[in-house]
């Protein structure tokens, strides 16, 4: 996949099959839009593209707002190109580029420097300032420009519409189960490996302390079961999102318990997957209750399939 930060980059010739939006999560809504661009593509024998925005246009309107994101950058490559994505185009949302508005984008930025012949959207999409683009924009203009438009239905999970917000909601209740659903994936997060105050090995725990991205969205306060990935090697692991109550902790941290292991990984990169909820944050009486929770959880991690 290539990947363009500036459209006077690109400069293939030809045709363009595109959607665009942030693509949050690349949920399963987001894979039925890709899952069509590529059949759209190998038909009509046009190149696929994806146009996203970096940073996420809501770091620009409201720059107070403390917005998590469910993927990283790096994240977001890696599933659009899984998904058999052959451009993606991460636009800058810039002052120059907000203002354009939706016609405008559609000439000037689609059509004229993208040669996009076929767009598709979802089924709720609007862009360009004050909102001004719209599918019945793009239906109007499609005729006079050439190019074809096609707007997807929402994907449905249970009755309802999936969504990157549903998504994040789902998370921050602890509904594990549910946002892995939506996504089609297990929810992850990354990070390296930093020293602790290395409490846990005191009681027979030690946990690696990960350091994400400060723009990814962790779930919910509690313990979790998960997955852990090591230079290509898989292990279990429970995970704790939470500031460690019983020993008077107030710094929020990611710390995770992997089975069978014991290697030195500080500063390494490390991967986890969340595969269930085990339990909210809880503050124990002692430290003889906190390991008795500990292997209570140590049990339900062993016997859980993966």
């Amino acid at each position: 996949m290539k990947v363009f930060k500036n459209f006077s980059d690109y400069l293939s010739q030809k045709p363009l099959a595109l959607s665009l939006g942030m693509f949050d999560g690349v949920h399963l809504g987001h894979k039925s839009i890709i899952d069509e661009l590529t059949k759209i593509g190998s038909k009509k024998n046009l190149d696929t593209a994806i146009l996203t925005f970096w940073p996420h246009p809501r770091f620009v309107f409201n720059p107070q707002e403390d917005l998590k994101l469910l993927n990283t950058l790096d994240e977001k490559k890696v599933l659009i190109e899984k998904y058999g994505i052959a451009n993606l185009f991460l636009k800058e949302f810039d002052d120059e580029f907000r203002n354009l508005t939706g016609e405008e984008f559609v000439r000037q930025i689609l059509v004229e420097k993208l040669n996009v012949k076929y767009l598709i959207v979802g089924y709720d999409h609007v862009f360009g300032k004050n909102k001004s683009g719209n599918f019945e924009l793009l239906q109007k203009l499609s005729k006079e420009l050439d190019f074809e438009v096609e707007q997807m239905e929402a994907i449905n999970i249970h009755e309802n519409n999936i969504s990157s917000t549903k998504v994040r909601t789902a998370l921050l209740n602890g509904n594990i189960l549910d946002a892995n659903e939506m996504l089609g994936y297990s929810y992850s997060v990354s990070g390296t490996v930093a020293h602790g105050k290395k409490l846990g090995r005191t009681i027979g725990y030690p946990t690696a302390n990960i350091e994400p991205e400060s723009i990814k969205l962790l779930p919910k306060k509690g313990a979790y079961i998960v997955e852990v990935f090591i230079k290509n090697h898989q292990y279990k692991g429970m995970l704790s999102v939470g500031t460690n109550p019983t020993v008077n902790g107030e710094k929020l941290t990611v710390e995770v318990y992997i089975l069978d292991f014991n290697d030195d990984i500080y500063d390494e990169n490390i991967t986890v997957k969340f595969r269930d909820f085990l339990h909210e944050e809880i503050k124990f009486e002692g430290i003889e209750k906190l390991v008795e929770r500990l292997d209570e959880d140590r049990r339900l991690t062993e016997e859980f399939e993966f």
